[in-house]
């Protein structure tokens, strides 16, 4: 019951955070802090997919090293891609599976387990999130649902942020535009 009380806490302290930041990246940073403090796991990774290179692109990561984050590119096609397809995918032994991308660099970060959950706004997939532990992890359902609950809420807000951030420079450009008409001699 604790366990749950802390997820319904963690969802409404990210939500409330969520309501009033207008930027994707607080909004990121803010989830994947939430959910490694707590699920009290080694870290958390929130992906975007790229349609253009099929990588799934960080956009940020906490309790991971640099070293870690940036062992090359992560194919949205070798790296877990189950999980981009068909949903949440729960690896309970890093070093003994053949979906893992990096497996060494995994062993090597002290990574034992990994939960990938698929980020889908409107229909699209936008993105994963990843939880990492260091100890091999049995997720449990509630696990699995508070991740894709955190992920689908952070990828919502990031979505309409880009939006927002997308309409913004639409109306400068329009008042450049009438600025530039009003300068005009007639």
């Amino acid at each position: 019951m604790e366990n749950q009380v802390i997820n319904y806490e963690t969802m409404l302290k990210v939500a409330k955070s969520i309501s009033h930041s207008k930027d994707p990246e607080e909004v990121a940073l803010m989830t994947v802090d939430s959910i490694k403090t707590a699920l009290d796991v080694k870290g958390c990774a929130l992906f975007l997919f790229n349609r253009k290179t099929d990588e799934l692109e960080l956009a940020t990561a906490f309790g991971l090293s640099d070293e870690y984050i940036n062992k090359g590119p992560v194919s949205a096609m070798r790296s877990i891609a189950q999980s981009l397809e068909d949903g949440p995918v729960a690896i309970y032994d890093v070093a003994d599976d053949p979906r893992i991308q990096y497996p060494e660099e995994a062993q090597k970060e002290g990574i034992a387990s990994i939960l990938s959950v698929p980020i889908v706004v409107g229909g699209n997939l936008i993105g994963a999130m990843r939880v990492y532990t260091s100890d091999p992890w049995e997720f449990t359902m509630n696990d699995v649902n508070f991740v894709q609950a955190l992920a689908q809420i952070a990828g919502g807000a990031i979505n309409m942020a880009r939006y927002v951030k997308g309409l913004k420079s639409s109306i400068e450009v329009l008042k450049t535009m009438k600025d530039i008409q009003m300068e005009r001699p007639a």
